[in-house]
């Protein structure tokens, strides 16, 4: 029998890490500053790259697509995960815990903060690389909606083991957070495509949804028809990963119960 969720409880979520976000300057970082380095980064090499005959004036805007949607992964992977880890931080942890508020109740707030976070972040890299680079990722069109999703949805998934992890073993195992994500990232063929990659971890690439999405994306870029299939292997990709996910997480929050692990946050 599933349990309707309390919406109040829900936007009381989304608004204390809002609240926490609007006090803590530093925490702007990531959705202000960072997007706006990686776009330099890569969006140099880029530029770099192709005056010097290495590259066709298409790797530029491979580069910068790249850049615009690993932050669609990164932002809603970081944002699940690092809301998380504020419970844990400021010691709020065993407050939550002893509260009505259910686990459906804060990931659905917590998801809606990351949500907000996304469209900040997308925001700022989308006009990093439009000012610094004349390069309009709109150009692709609504193809780029579905793929979008699929980003989301994974940085979803990517967040729930880091939460996962996190429960486990502790806070020092917080560096996932961001090391899982570039693994990720690097094995998707982000800036390029998985052909790239060393043979052997081709294999691993192609069983990922977030390759597909990125070669999708990359179809679009190139003004080819949108690869429905790729689109339909992300989409199978998420079938397995997110359930997955979620088991791990359940299980983890189980045995983080059962063992006492809450005296690590209090």
């Amino acid at each position: 029998m599933t349990v309707a969720l309390d919406r109040r409880r829900v936007l009381a979520v989304t608004r204390r890490h809002a609240l926490v976000l609007r006090r803590a300057p530093q925490s702007w970082f990531d959705i202000l500053v960072w997007p706006v380095v990686d776009t330099v980064i890569w969006g140099s090499i880029g530029v770099y790259a192709a005056s010097q005959g290495g590259a066709s004036g298409a790797g530029v805007a491979y580069m910068l697509s790249g850049v615009v949607l690993m932050h669609v992964l990164y932002q809603s992977n970081v944002a699940t995960s690092t809301a998380f880890l504020q419970e844990t931080w400021s010691r709020n942890l065993m407050n939550l815990m002893v509260t009505p508020l259910r686990e459906g109740e804060f990931a659905a707030g917590v998801a809606l903060y990351a949500l907000g976070k996304l469209l900040v972040g997308l925001t700022m890299v989308g006009l990093a690389a439009w000012a610094l680079y004349s390069f309009d990722i709109t150009t692709a069109g609504l193809a780029l909606v579905p793929v979008v999703a699929v980003l989301v949805l994974c940085g979803f998934a990517i967040a729930q083991v880091v939460v996962s992890v996190v429960l486990r073993f502790g806070n020092g195992a917080e560096i996932v957070t961001w090391g899982l994500l570039f693994v990720v990232v690097a094995l998707s063929g982000a800036f390029y495509p998985p052909d790239a990659l060393p043979a052997v971890l081709r294999p691993i690439s192609a069983v990922l949804p977030t390759t597909h999405a990125f070669a999708a994306a990359r179809a679009s870029l190139d003004g080819d028809p949108f690869p429905w299939h790729q689109l339909a292997l992300a989409a199978a990709g998420l079938l397995v990963i997110l359930p997955l996910a979620v088991t791990f997480l359940v299980r983890s929050l189980a045995a983080f119960r059962r063992n006492g692990s809450i005296t690590r946050y209090s």
